[in-house]
């Protein structure tokens, strides 16, 4: 039923309108999850995944500044791993897995340092990450302690 009814909007209802549009949309998410994604990996100090970098958000900061920074940092941690699960779909666009790597980095729960370094240590994520910081100027990411 659903089927047919997604058929019967593709050839009797779609307009170039809604064709242009799609395709819009498909640029914007495309670009705009690049951006953030290589935004945000281009930020991280070279020792993120190591165990003894500190994950204090705003030490020197009022209480609850500092409850409403980590919520808000929760909040877009999880929009980012929906989106990224969303990218990582066959036939759509965009850096899914660095989506889904940079919403688990920002979201606080048990295991995460170990699931990040699961991710980032796979060699070809960690090259790529390093080729783009590597173009921006910035120390490659380092895994263990030298």
């Amino acid at each position: 039923m659903h089927v047919e009814r997604l058929l019967a909007w593709v050839v009797e209802d779609l307009t170039w309108g809604g064709v242009l549009f799609a395709l819009g949309l498909f640029a914007s998410t495309f670009v705009g999850s690049l951006l953030i994604v290589s935004v945000l990996l281009i930020t991280l100090p070279p020792a993120y995944f190591q165990d003894d970098h500190a994950r204090d958000f705003w030490p020197n900061r009022h209480p609850a500044l500092r409850l409403a920074g980590r919520i808000a940092k929760n909040i877009v941690g999880f929009v980012l791993l929906v989106v990224g699960i969303i990218l990582a779909l066959p036939g759509v666009p965009g850096q899914g897995i660095l989506t889904i790597l940079t919403g688990l980095m920002l979201l606080d729960f048990p295991g995460k340092r170990r699931l990040e370094r699961a991710i980032v240590g796979r060699p070809h994520i960690l090259a790529m990450i390093n080729r783009l910081r590597q173009r921006c100027g910035k120390p490659p990411l380092a895994l263990e302690r030298p």
